[in-house]
């Protein structure tokens, strides 16, 4: 098993490879205005999170990402608990100065997680659950998001040593099993409901958070 720091940096090429599958899949479902009210807060959130990689080991970045995946699935269960269901939000709503500081907020530590350990998915997919995004919405905004995100990081990851050649020629061995998985998601995604896809969603955030924190 890879190193929680070596791992960010073979494995960004990785999904780099499926986001461009998934943009070319979902595309026509993306949200920009969404989009472009979290680039900036990621931005900021990537640059905290290099400076954070130059000296947090290992066991500071499993701790970390974990403590902070299970702590924003943990709001984002209680909010759907408490919140009236018949009034969730669409995506155009989210406009208010609430909404953007949300946007914000979660635009910080998407992009600092994703840049610690890529683990900003669960963060991101947690925001677009929140604003009331639907399974296609969902997955075209998070394509694009991810992949404007990931190749970000490309320069950020190499001047600290993460990428190199070693873990490309990883990459060229792996990459391989990107286009089954992308056909995998696009037949599995049109077979389940909304309720099942945003539980799957949010448990996916609880186990990535637990395996991180017992690793």
């Amino acid at each position: 098993m890879l190193p929680a720091r070596a791992s960010t940096g073979v494995l960004l090429p990785i999904l780099i490879a499926g986001d461009v599958l998934a943009v070319l899949t979902y595309r026509r479902h993306a949200h920009w205005p969404t989009l472009w009210r979290l680039f900036p807060a990621v931005a900021a959130g990537v640059v905290v999170g290099t400076l954070f990689l130059v000296w947090a080991d290992d066991a500071v970045v499993r701790v970390s990402i974990g403590a902070i995946l299970l702590l924003m699935a943990g709001v984002t269960v209680w909010r759907r608990r408490t919140a009236d269901r018949g009034a969730e939000p669409e995506p155009d709503a989210v406009t208010t100065r609430s909404g953007r500081l949300k946007a914000r907020s979660y635009g910080v530590l998407g992009g600092f997680t994703t840049m610690v350990a890529n683990a900003g998915g669960p963060v991101m997919s947690l925001y677009l659950l929140s604003a009331g995004f639907r399974k296609l919405g969902f997955l075209g905004t998070s394509a694009f998001f991810f992949l404007v995100v990931n190749v970000s990081k490309v320069p950020f990851s190499a001047g600290l040593g993460l990428i190199d050649g070693r873990s490309l020629l990883l990459d060229a061995a792996l990459v391989v099993f990107v286009v089954p998985g992308a056909l995998i998601g696009k037949w599995a995604v049109h077979r389940i409901n909304q309720r099942l896809f945003e539980r799957l969603v949010i448990a996916a955030t609880v186990v990535g958070g637990v395996q991180l924190l017992l690793r």
